[in-house]
């Protein structure tokens, strides 16, 4: 396997892992009702998948800035941006919300997410996959193996918080 091959299947891991984990935090606060204990037992699962999905949709912003450098063009809707505001309105505490809006909040941030983020990630993708010149994938994927051991600690955490019976608990594909 090259490099840019390397670059592409990390990329394609940290892509594959937000959307697990974004899904699954939405699944479990939909699913946990709203209830004092419940609401309790997911803030460390919810901690955890919150601080996954800043840290890599950080990163993937960080992509999106090189990338504008690169083309000196940038793309319309979509941005990881976008996505973070969505994340910190998702993990807002609003005094006067309630389980509904927090649902709710979360719902819309996971839509943005699976629907106009991803569209623009396979779209940046596909505009990347004729290009094979390793510098601009270095540059493009910002990618060392640090940041490689980071994403996998911080995945790690969000599955050893998941709730068993959600989709990340026992079955989850761990790094």
């Amino acid at each position: 396997m090259n490099e840019v091959q390397l670059i592409r299947n990390q990329l394609a891991l940290e892509r594959a892992h937000a959307s697990a984990v974004a899904n699954a935090c939405a699944t479990a606060l939909q699913a946990d009702g709203g209830t004092a204990a419940g609401s309790d037992s997911l803030a460390p699962f919810r901690r955890a998948c919150v601080d996954y999905l800043a840290c890599v949709l950080a990163w993937f912003e960080e992509r999106d800035q090189r990338l504008a450098d690169l083309l000196q063009a940038r793309f319309g809707a979509g941005r990881s941006r976008e996505a973070l505001a969505r994340l910190e309105a998702a993990c807002a505490d609003h005094p006067a919300s309630n389980v509904r809006d927090r649902q709710q909040r979360w719902r819309e941030f996971a839509e943005y997410f699976n629907g106009v983020w991803s569209t623009r990630r396979d779209a940046l993708d596909a505009l990347l996959a004729a290009n094979s010149r390793p510098t601009d994938w270095r540059t493009l994927g910002g990618i060392d193996a640090d940041s490689i051991l980071e994403e996998r600690r911080r995945y790690a955490l969000v599955v050893a918080q998941a709730p068993p019976d959600g989709p990340l608990g026992a079955a989850a594909d761990r790094p």
